[in-house]
């Protein structure tokens, strides 16, 4: 098993929820109410878009194929963090 690191593009909706698309694995798309959920699908939907490639022979993006040539290495990710507006003390 290996890990590959992609970037997403996440951008709120009109409507309400968010849409993910990645320049590094074409075809990603993900759709979820929540970042937190919209990041979860296109982890999903990546892995899945990956295994495919796999299974049909497909040549891999170059982004993936790098990750299988790296040794493996620590990661940094910054995430988004809620906090409520209503908390009595300030930082």
């Amino acid at each position: 098993m290996f890990e590959a690191l992609i970037t997403i593009r996440i951008e709120p909706l009109e409507e309400g929820g968010y849409l993910a698309t990645s320049d590094d694995l074409q075809g990603l798309i993900a759709q979820g109410r929540t970042v937190a959920e919209t990041i979860e699908i296109a982890q999903d939907v990546a892995r899945k878009l990956i295994e495919s490639y796999i299974e049909h022979g497909d040549p891999l993006p170059p982004s993936i194929l790098d990750a299988l040539q790296r040794p493996k290495r620590k990661s940094t990710l910054k995430i988004p963090v809620g906090i409520a507006a209503e908390t009595s003390e300030t930082v």
